[in-house]
């Protein structure tokens, strides 16, 4: 028998359930994409030389979907295709009005070849089905890297650099109605940005136009399990931006 959504997400551990409010979304505050990253300065590290170099190993990404997985596929643009099983491209509807973006593969991931399939990805579809959204349907999922990094160690920065290109093409086929960014890495990846967390969360970021929200990522949840709460207010928070900026034609079931 289903369980309600309450029951489900008393079974996440979010209480008290949060309602949502009225409030519409704060104005946006919007990093310009198109700037270099500022890896070098925020990070200490001779990053600018690794990046130009990752970047221009990677031809540029195809066109079309097929194509631009097939690149993803053969790429060896950095060193995490040295340990890969296969390359991780993503899953979900290609014409998604959620694009949800983590920092990496891991272990299982790298074995079946589709993203957050161990315990962080049950959570993940956990928090969609209170959203009465799930994996496949007006959902795409991808990650900043798409090669395991060994351990399971946060992505680099030239890494996340030699995969920008994809995750940036990617982007621009799905044409998502929202981003959600999960975790630090995914924030550094797409945004450039290196402030703590806790500072963007609550706001409405945006990249090359598409609204863009930031929440923890499922893994950090599964380790935190008070600030599953928290991810469940970003959530909503989400929702609201993606509800703000879609068109009333598009006859969105929000």
């Amino acid at each position: 028998m289903g369980m309600t959504r309450e029951q489900m997400l008393a079974e996440m551990g979010i209480a008290p359930i949060w309602r949502e409010r009225g409030a519409e979304p704060t104005p946006p505050s919007v990093p310009d994409a198109s700037l270099p990253p500022a890896d070098a300065v925020a990070l200490g590290r001779p990053v600018a030389v690794a990046v130009d170099a990752a970047v221009a190993a990677v031809s540029a990404p195809a066109s079309d979907w097929d194509g631009l997985a097939a690149q993803v596929a053969a790429c060896r643009a950095c060193a995490l295709c040295r340990e890969r099983k296969q390359a991780v491209f993503g899953v979900g509807d290609r014409r998604p009005d959620w694009l949800f973006i983590g920092e990496g593969p891991g272990a299982e991931e790298d074995a079946r070849g589709e993203p957050f399939v161990g315990q962080a990805g049950k959570l993940l579809d956990a928090m969609l089905d209170a959203l009465d959204l799930k994996r496949g349907e007006r959902v795409y999922i991808a990650n900043a890297v798409k090669c395991r990094p060994p351990g399971n160690r946060t992505p680099e920065p030239d890494e996340m650099a030699a995969c920008r290109p994809f995750l940036e093409r990617q982007i621009e086929l799905l044409r998502p109605g929202i981003i959600v960014l999960l975790g630090k890495a995914a924030v550094h990846a797409l945004l450039h940005d290196d402030k703590a967390l806790g500072a963007l969360r609550g706001r409405q970021l945006e990249y090359r136009g598409i609204p863009v929200v930031v929440t923890y990522h499922p893994a950090y949840l599964l380790r935190n399990l008070p600030e599953k709460a928290k991810a469940w207010e970003d959530l909503l928070f989400a929702r609201r931006c993606l509800r703000a900026t879609a068109a009333p034609e598009a006859g969105l079931p929000f």
